[in-house]
């Protein structure tokens, strides 16, 4: 009889709901035990994880109660109890396989725990088999993953950009805004970025290519602002902050004009206005808003993936990540999100692959 092979799993839970602005102390370490030996033909999977992507929607999750929870069909905005696995996207390697279609040492990218080790189940998590073509596996977690498909879908999908047109980006300098703005001006838009720091607005001047970009921070009147920037209007604006910024656009848009809402981080803590864009305005100028999921537009996946891949490849695209390391450092990464501490895409390398 096979002599069962057991290893301890650490993993990140939160230690109750969180109403508000995260912390560390909300989060703690969790051992248990986990069993490395899986029945042939059960379809069970395990993986190490290697690369977590940490995203402040995830927030909304934690709350005792939030609207996005009540979304039952999107698996992605299920609650999370205090004390059970958090799962994200991530990056990992199959140590052992009840599957015939995952092999030990294959590659593999799916919704992993904040855990050092994950029971996949096909049919209940998704994830498959990653070819890291030649790029590293912290790409596969950021800009070829959910932060760059949404990126490319809300430009191209929702807002239909052409070139010549104003582009504005709000978060430019993280997840999704920096690939967002970068796709853009390889179209051959006008972008201008918005972020939080001094030095983000320097690396999306600089190295990302931004026409211009302002630290919204300094700025008393958001709506003047956008004016001074943009003073022919507004075509697309890539949204992932609400709050103010959204209403400030929205007075600036052109005729038309549409906006790509994939992301509302200024009001996840309930420390800021809600937005209350001006309707008529909206109405009169005909002006689109449309909130957006990545999943909505699999569809187009290969058509982004080729497009990234060659752009990254010629270096004509930059991918900016953050990445901390070790299980240990996800909680202070998280929390991070909410301060502005991380520049480009958030990541914890949890183990060397």
């Amino acid at each position: 009889m096979e002599e069962a092979l057991i290893i301890t799993n650490r993993s990140i839970v939160i230690k109750t709901h969180i109403n508000g602005f995260p912390k560390e102390t909300d989060f703690e370490l969790k051992s248990e035990a986990l069993s490395l030996n899986v029945e042939p033909g059960s379809g069970h999977v395990i993986v190490k994880n290697l690369y977590l992507s940490i995203d402040p929607a995830q927030l909304n999750r934690m709350k005792s109660h939030n609207t996005s929870q009540s979304h039952h069909s999107v698996q992605a905005a299920a609650a999370i109890a205090p004390g059970s696995e958090i799962r994200g996207y991530g990056v990992g390697k199959v140590v052992a396989s009840g599957d015939p279609e995952f092999q030990v040492g294959d590659l593999v990218a799916g919704e992993l725990t904040w855990g050092e080790y994950c029971l996949m189940i096909p049919g209940v998590f998704y994830f498959r088999k990653l070819d890291s073509m030649g790029l590293p596996l912290s790409c596969h977690v950021g800009t070829l993953a959910y932060g760059g498909m949404t990126a490319y879908a809300g430009l191209f999908e929702v807002c239909k950009v052409k070139k010549g047109e104003k582009v504005f980006v709000s978060a430019a300098a993280g997840s999704v805004g920096h690939i967002a703005g970068q796709l853009a001006k390889l179209h051959g838009c006008y972008v201008v970025g918005s972020a939080g720091a001094t030095e983000k607005v320097e690396l999306l001047k600089g190295k990302l290519g931004f026409d211009d970009a302002f630290n919204y921070k300094e700025e008393a009147d958001l709506k003047a602002t956008l004016r001074k920037h943009f003073p022919d209007g507004i075509d697309v604006y890539f949204d992932s902050v609400g709050g103010e910024m959204l209403e400030a656009a929205v007075a600036n848009m052109n005729l038309f004009g549409r906006v790509a809402a994939c992301g509302a981080i200024s009001e996840y803590t309930g420390s800021g206005r809600k937005a209350a864009p001006d309707m008529v305005e909206v109405i009169y100028r005909r002006i689109q808003i449309q909130g957006f999921l990545c999943p909505d537009f699999l569809s187009v996946h290969s058509d982004f993936i080729s497009a990234t891949c060659d752009y990254l490849r010629s270096e004509k695209m930059v991918s900016v990540e953050d990445i901390s390391t070790g299980l240990e450092s996800i909680p202070s990464s998280f929390v991070g999100l909410f301060h502005g501490s991380n520049i480009g895409k958030t990541i914890v390398q949890i183990a060397v692959e």
